[in-house]
């Protein structure tokens, strides 16, 4: 109970450094406001990540509808902030965003999670892509294809970085617990875990509802903090763009979709001044990350602190492994 204490104490003071490292450098202008928003895509693109590695990698079901529920929270936010421009507005917009989420997630996960492989794939794909055609043509709400513009800048860097920590300090929490090893025991064979009496639909479908509960907040921090959302957004490419996230850093790491979620991020600012060959830089850069690290940057690793722990609490064990 004390290691868990102190790891608990550690990644929250290495959560605050974060944080006021970051507050530092845009205090003394290192991070300018081009390099903020670059920041603040980083910040949308890691909860997405985390919670489509919750449904991927985790549950193990391929899954390509998370653009529609990242379209749910923009619009819920879009919609409810600029009717009432107030902080309070906004805060319930994610609130609405959130429950609408979950309750899509429900209406489109029992039927479709009793699928598998490309079966699903294709299915949720199929539901994303329904969910922006209503958006497209609920004109009087939603402004069709032009999209919202005006929306309240209520979001900011920070506000990202605590949504994003609370993200997956809970996803992190959910994995870690019985129902997370559940879930994983469902991901390496379903016929041993339901031989053992796990309720198999019931944990991918509260895996499926959790990480569309996390693309939406994301939209809801996109459209505060950019101010104008149109379906375009939020088609088949961005779905693929997260779950590219998601190889890339390895399938079933968290560490892994954080570090990708930063690191390509990082890559599409630089890439900006190749114009048209920014697509063929990036794309060759998966190529090579494929081809030399198939399993993804850590694979199915996390970086723990609980191994330190251990290694300095039984300094025999290590002697006898060395």
């Amino acid at each position: 109970m004390k290691v868990f204490n102190k790891l608990s104490i550690i990644w929250l003071m290495i959560t605050l450094l974060g944080f006021f490292a970051i507050d530092s450098l845009v205090f003394f202008g290192i991070i300018d406001p081009y390099y903020e928003i670059t920041l603040v895509n980083v910040l949308i693109n890691i909860i997405l990540a985390v919670g489509l590695n919750l449904i991927v990698g985790y549950s193990g079901q391929l899954s390509l509808g998370h653009a529609g529920f990242m379209a749910i929270g923009a619009y819920a936010t879009g919609i409810l902030t600029t009717e009432n421009q107030s902080m309070g507005a906004f805060l319930i917009s994610l609130i609405v965003g959130i429950l609408f989420a979950g309750v899509v997630a429900l209406i489109v996960g029992i039927p479709t999670l009793r699928l598998k492989g490309d079966y699903l794939a294709i299915a949720t794909l199929g539901f994303s892509e329904i969910i922006r055609i209503v958006i497209l043509n609920m004109t009087d709400l939603t402004n069709g294809a032009a999209g919202l513009s005006g929306i309240p800048f209520f979001a900011d860097w920070q506000m990202a970085f605590a949504l994003m920590a609370i993200c997956i300090i809970l996803i992190a929490n959910y994995t870690r617990s019985s129902i997370g090893r559940a879930t994983i025991a469902i991901r390496e064979d379903e016929m041993a875990a339901e031989s053992i009496g796990v309720n198999i639909f019931y944990y991918k479908l509260m895996a499926f509802v959790i990480g569309a509960v996390t693309a939406a907040i994301a939209g809801s921090i996109h459209a505060s903090y950019f101010g104008v959302i149109n379906p375009s957004q939020f088609t088949f490419n961005k779905s693929i763009d997260i779950l590219i996230m998601v190889v890339f850093g390895g399938i079933g790491s968290l560490t892994g979709s954080v570090v990708a979620a930063t690191a390509l991020g990082i890559l599409n600012m630089y890439l900006q001044q190749f114009g048209a060959l920014r697509i063929m830089i990036y794309s060759l850069v998966l190529i090579l990350i494929m081809i030399f690290k198939p399993t993804g940057l850590f694979g199915t690793r996390e970086i723990s602190l609980a191994r330190i722990f251990k290694k300095k609490a039984n300094p025999i064990s290590d002697g006898k492994e060395g």
